[in-house]
């Protein structure tokens, strides 16, 4: 059965005209919107979770046009671009699921003519090294290096061009590369002379001897079969320099994980932080627990949780413990530390759907959250959540060797608790006021759990919340509302990483234009913004030393493919990755776009992205 599904924004609203060659009866039309949503006209709102909305439908009558108009609750949002329109749709009714063609296509990506290899006079690096100096001429790339250590075997399985194309990273052939060892550098550190006759790497570790293989890996993507001859001394400027991607609003593979770690590395970033959790889904497979994962992990009619942007039919999935271990394999061979993410206590709808002993089951409170989820935190003043959640965070703390477990602790909305028995009862054993006073004696008990097993927390700028002074027990803080939060945590005591939206959320549009694609509640992050700002803000020199570094993070809700993934990553983890190496001022907006341009043509076959950005 063919259909049409023609949509468009009218101002706040949204028109959506439904056409069937056949006729249906009991219609109802599913879809997902960026943000909850209400209908306004051609239809009854079925029911409604998170973005993801059923409206029951006139019998549809073949060849007739059929109109729905919805607009997003918040008054707020209107449709900034494509990706605030209907995602996945479908129609399910009386003889089965009609899957409608997409309202929109996801992030556009395109081609370029492939950009000259860059000249003698000057080095193309990015992240922009520390120092280097052109010592005139050049060296010839043509056939790769020649060098036997593993760190280099690991660069070359990277799947990158060089300029020319054709010439290997490794050869037997190649410019002979010659290690040292100087325990004076600093850590992840190292020092490079490219001459005509050969190579010299010195690093202090193995990291250092990584990153100076991937420099030269760059030499040669940027310049081709002729590298200026130059001496290089590099070493990050901050010992935190990650990358999140949210899995659990959609399923990304495992080939999609190892291949971001591996342009992660390219970008010398260090840090993983996985995303497995959240309202949508639980999706890592834990023996303490088994229900979470089996039940919330797919999607489509039928499953716990309807087709979440990908339509009706059954998508989505859980990691084995196996898949763990590949990840982290991948992981180490690149340098890269892995820090999973549970949540609590709120963006926890997933486990108190699945079990609502987590909640207080007299607690009448309004308890909602922005993106939609009703109930979706779970009660600290209920013994179940005492039973599950120390159980869970140390399986799950177990699998990875980073001994780092981020806790979530954002969004927590203000009514959550007001009416709950438990939590009254809670408050007046502990002396606790508000809600933060709340959050902040939860996370306090979880980060001491951990602590006592050698697990050091981690946690959203939220976490230092309460009058007892938050989460304590050394957590790290992830400041993502902007680094106000982080400079008053880092005075605090806290250890913070720097993740500020405006700059570093790669799942905001690249620009404020209607055709171009992504959330827009931060405001557009372009190329430029990425590097416009300093993790240390001014006025902030007196806790430089506890800003850990910088994490870009990706957020999954209108993301179903790995297609659609790496032209919202790219070319803005370039920024990200400058920020978090390079000192302040050694890139600025037009340099950062150069470089992009001489990236694209090596980076396109495994992560393109849209050459209009």
């Amino acid at each position: 059965m063919t259909a049409t599904f023609d949509v468009r924004a009218d101002g706040r609203r949204i028109r959506c005209v439904l056409t069937t060659a056949k006729p249906l009866a009991g219609p109802v039309l599913c879809f997902s919107l960026m943000a909850p949503a209400k209908v306004v006209s051609g239809g009854k709102l079925l029911d409604s979770l998170g973005g993801h909305v059923q409206i029951a439908l006139p019998d549809l009558r073949p060849g007739k046009p059929h109109i729905v108009t919805v607009e997003h609750r918040n008054r707020i949002f209107a449709p900034a671009n494509r990706a605030w329109l209907p995602l996945g749709p479908y129609i399910r009714h009386r003889h089965g699921i009609l899957e409608l063609p997409p309202a929109e296509p996801g992030p556009r990506t395109g081609t370029a003519p492939t950009p000259a290899a860059a000249g003698p006079d000057a080095l193309m690096l990015c992240p922009p090294p520390t120092a280097s100096t052109l010592s005139g001429g050049t060296v010839d790339a043509s056939r790769g290096f020649a060098c036997t250590h593993e760190a280099f075997a690991t660069v070359a399985t990277i799947a990158v061009h060089a300029r020319t194309h054709d010439a290997p990273f490794l050869s037997p052939q190649g410019l002979p590369v010659t290690i040292g060892t100087d325990k004076a550098l600093p850590p992840e550190g190292y020092f490079l002379v490219l001459a005509p006759e050969g190579i010299r790497l010195t690093a202090a570790d193995r990291a250092g001897l990584f990153y100076g293989a991937i420099t030269l890996r760059h030499l040669q993507i940027t310049h081709g079969a002729r590298i200026p001859a130059a001496r290089i001394a590099d070493a990050p400027r901050f010992p935190w320099r990650g990358q999140h991607l949210d899995c659990a609003r959609n399923f990304h593979s495992v080939d999609t994980i190892l291949a971001l770690l591996d342009l992660m590395a390219l970008l010398k970033l260090n840090r993983f932080h996985w995303h497995f959790a959240d309202d949508e889904a639980f999706r890592l497979e834990v023996d303490c627990c088994p229900e979470l994962w089996q039940k919330t992990a797919f999607r489509g009619e039928g499953e716990l949780f309807p087709g979440f942007r990908g339509g009706g039919a059954r998508a989505g999935g859980s990691y084995s413990k196996a898949d763990v271990v590949r990840i982290l394999a991948r992981a180490a061979e690149r340098n890269i530390e892995v820090m999973p993410e549970i949540e609590m206590p709120a963006h926890a709808f997933a486990l108190t759907r699945v079990i609502p002993e987590l909640r207080d089951p007299k607690d009448t409170s309004p308890d909602g959250s922005s993106q939609g989820y009703r109930g979706n935190t779970v009660n600290p003043g209920s013994d179940r959540t005492w039973q599950l959640l120390p159980a869970l965070a140390d399986e799950v703390a177990a699998l990875f060797p980073f001994r780092h477990l981020h806790l979530g602790c954002d969004e927590l909305s203000e009514s959550a608790w007001q009416r709950s028995p438990l939590v009254s009862r809670l408050k007046k054993r502990h002396g606790l006021g508000g809600n933060h006073d709340v959050q902040g004696w939860m996370m306090a008990r979880m980060a001491a759990h951990l602590a006592r097993s050698g697990v050091r927390a981690a946690a959203w700028e939220e976490a230092a919340r309460g009058r007892n002074g938050g989460i304590g027990h050394g957590a790290i803080l992830f400041s993502w509302s902007g680094q106000g939060p982080g400079v008053a945590a880092a005075r605090r005591g806290y250890d913070v990483v720097m993740c500020p939206a405006e700059h570093a959320y790669f799942d905001m549009a690249h620009t404020g234009a209607r055709d171009d694609w992504g959330a827009i509640w931060a405001g557009a992050t372009g190329l430029d913004d990425t590097v416009g700002w300093n993790p240390v803000p001014e006025g902030a020199e007196d806790v430089a030393g506890r800003i850990l570094g910088v994490q870009g993070n990706f957020w999954s809700e209108f993301t179903t493919q790995a297609h659609q993934l790496w032209p919202m990553l790219m070319p803005r983890m370039m920024g990200t990755a400058s920020m978090a190496w390079s000192q302040q001022g050694a890139i600025d907006a037009g340099h950062l776009r150069v470089l992009a341009d001489g990236y694209r043509a090596s980076m396109a076959g495994a992560w393109a992205w849209n050459y209009a950005v």
